[in-house]
């Protein structure tokens, strides 16, 4: 096993602590954690399950598979068979365990990506490339390619003739390609397509994965609440794995999913409060001088006054805000910070008076 970073976190605790001294107290910025309610129908759910003595499925139940198979084809435009439905315990553990489950030896992931795509090469012994450009890689083989559309941190949006080179490319090398699908419905200047839409990939799954979560779509962040779906036969590998390494969804958890995957309108109520926020804060961070980079979809705002990240990280937390530096997410984002707008409305008017 390669040898781990340090959590990069843990490095923003003193700029933490100086925005906390804020006389009004700090807006967090930094992290993408939901703080709105779990939606009620999903709570009802979660209780009316609650007697769940017995061992749950690893493959889940069938309800929650069409559920899912059902919100894909629903909202967009994708058709899978719910047999190829395989909840995860948040889409982390499997971003991070993937490389492992397929004995990979080589990924390659973004050059401005969630760190944990590293971090899961490394647990798995693999070789790790950030690279935009896979032409570039040469000749050696790629065992799985990461993509993340909507990208974060950026917010980019990758557009599906891109993401077909990427699928043809994958496929003369049999190579696997995992898309990282977790901010899929919050497009906002640009609409971002799943890799499994038949514009992408010519109506076959072959060598394709689409990993997807409710964390933002639904708050469930607390109830680590994820599926992945696409190629039968990549999807029953990790169903076999994951059978023997115990990774089982609680079934009170599986009926909260279920719920939340039937429901449309919560979903687009959360939608509507972080428009809301997002129109607020944008206009205050460009008059206060920082420039908006990508950013066209997902919960972030990729942002630059042209300085260092941590001394933009400092400015802001002098003022009680706290953001993350670019560099957390690649060498490529050293003149970058990521801001979140996942905050209350109170906090995000603090942030707007602040910034001005």
């Amino acid at each position: 096993m390669n040898t781990l970073p340090d959590f990069p976190w843990d490095r923003l605790e003193p700029y933490k602590e100086r925005a906390r001294a804020h006389p009004e107290g700090i807006v967090d910025l930094s992290v993408g954690t939901p703080v709105d309610p779990v939606p009620g129908l999903v709570q009802s759910a979660l209780c009316a399950s609650a007697d769940s003595p017995g061992y749950p499925l690893t493959h889940g139940t069938a309800e929650l598979r069409e559920a899912a198979a059902g919100w894909l084809r629903r909202r967009h435009g994708v058709t899978v068979d719910a047999r190829d439905v395989l909840p995860l315990l948040g889409s982390k553990e499997f971003v991070a365990w993937l490389p492992t489950y397929l004995g990979a030896k080589r990924v390659v992931f973004p050059e401005l990506a969630y760190p944990t795509y590293d971090v899961g090469a490394r647990l798995a012994g693999a070789a790790a490339t950030a690279a935009d450009g896979l032409l570039a890689l040469g000749p050696q083989h790629v065992d799985l390619v990461w993509v993340n559309s909507p990208g974060n941190p950026t917010g980019r949006v990758l557009p599906p003739e891109h993401l077909r080179k990427v699928v043809a490319w994958a496929r003369e090398r049999g190579t696997v390609v995992a898309s990282d699908e977790c901010y899929l419905e919050l497009g906002w200047e640009e609409q971002p397509v799943s890799i499994l839409h038949p514009d992408v990939c010519g109506g076959s799954h072959e060598g394709l994965l689409a990993v997807h979560s409710l964390s933002k779509r639904s708050n469930l962040a607390g109830y680590r609440a994820a599926f992945v779906t696409g190629d039968p036969a990549l999807v029953g590998r990790l169903l076999h794995v994951r059978k023997h390494a115990g990774m089982l969804m609680p079934g009170p958890v599986q009926a909260a999913m279920t719920a939340a995957l039937g429901d449309d309108e919560h979903a687009d109520a959360q939608r509507e409060l972080y428009a809301a926020r997002r129109a607020r804060l944008r206009p205050a961070l460009e008059q206060a001088g920082w420039r908006v980079d990508h950013s066209t979809a997902g919960l972030y705002f990729w942002a630059s006054n042209g300085e260092n990240a941590w001394d933009q990280v400092g400015k802001l937390s002098e003022i009680g805000i706290l953001v993350a530096p670019g560099d957390f997410y690649g060498p490529a984002g050293k003149r970058h910070v990521r801001i979140a707008m996942t905050a209350t409305d109170e906090r995000i008017s603090a942030a707007v008076r602040r910034l001005q």
